[in-house]
């Protein structure tokens, strides 16, 4: 699974929600929309939560799934990816709300999912027992978060080149959506959060850039990575550096492609 990103033009959105939809959405996290479905055994009739939903993207699959006679709830922290979300998708109902509070009664959906998510949040084993507390019997849980950075050799090695070219702590906050890719650490979340028999399995993902100019300028647009910490000169070098450190991965057309597996948790509630 995978998707090609173009770069964005100079009258591209540039709000960061905007950024993360036109950008990030389609590099990195559309196709997984998909996959947390299959994984949660989405179906028509059922009433589905996804946490953490950002600006949509598989809420969005979810809801082509749940049609006829069933709905979609989207929840974030972040208004202004709600308001991209509300714009973008109005029929879907979206809400402002925490993971680890999640406004809704218990027992209120047939599939709670979340990707990408869970790795950021203050409290994650708070946000795991809240998932299973708005789950039906019988309804399943689905969680996707990043494999670990060694399983991503593309952006191992962006990390290395980080810590090279500006040192360890901005290579650090890049690192810091691969912190949960462990499957014992994320088992002994679910224990802790009262989630029976959960599974965690690894599912192959794959990035895919038009050039290495993209790739760097995808990080460049965003205030929650890198953007929010190089200043233009900074990417400037990095961009130079680039060229050579993500060689080993760039096809004859120039084209840059590599793994970026994830680990799914996957629960039914008893």
């Amino acid at each position: 699974m995978s998707k090609i990103f173009t770069p964005p033009t100079e009258d591209a959105p540039r709000s960061p929600a905007e950024v993360y939809e036109t950008q990030f959405v389609p590099a990195l996290f559309r196709h997984w929309g998909p996959v947390l479905c299959e994984t949660a055994h989405i179906g028509p009739g059922q009433r589905l939560l996804d946490v953490a939903c950002g600006t949509g993207a598989l809420s969005v699959a979810a809801a082509g799934r749940v049609s006829p006679g069933g709905a979609v709830f989207g929840l974030d922290i972040n208004p202004e990816m709600l308001a991209v979300a509300r714009r973008h998708h109005p029929e879907i109902e979206w809400h402002e709300g925490r993971a680890e509070s999640l406004p809704f009664a218990g027992a209120s959906f047939d599939a709670v999912v979340s990707q990408f998510g869970l790795m950021f949040f203050d409290d994650r084993v708070a946000a795991l027992r809240e998932m299973q507390r708005v789950l039906r019997p019988g309804g399943r849980l689905a969680v996707a978060v990043c494999d670990a950075l060694e399983r991503s050799p593309g952006y191992a090695a962006l990390a290395a080149l980080l810590d090279r070219l500006f040192g360890r702590r901005v290579g650090d906050a890049f690192r810091a959506p691969f912190v949960l890719g462990d499957a014992a650490t994320l088992q002994a979340l679910c224990i802790e959060a009262g989630i029976d028999k959960a599974s965690v399995a690894p599912h192959e993902g794959t990035v895919r850039f038009d050039s290495i100019d993209a790739l760097v300028s995808t990080e460049r647009a965003c205030v929650w990575t890198l953007g929010g910490l190089l200043d233009d000169d900074q990417f400037e070098i990095l961009r130079r550096e680039a060229q050579e450190a993500f060689r080993p991965f760039v096809d004859a057309g120039g084209k840059v492609a590599f793994a970026m597996p994830a680990l799914l948790i996957t629960a039914q509630k008893r």
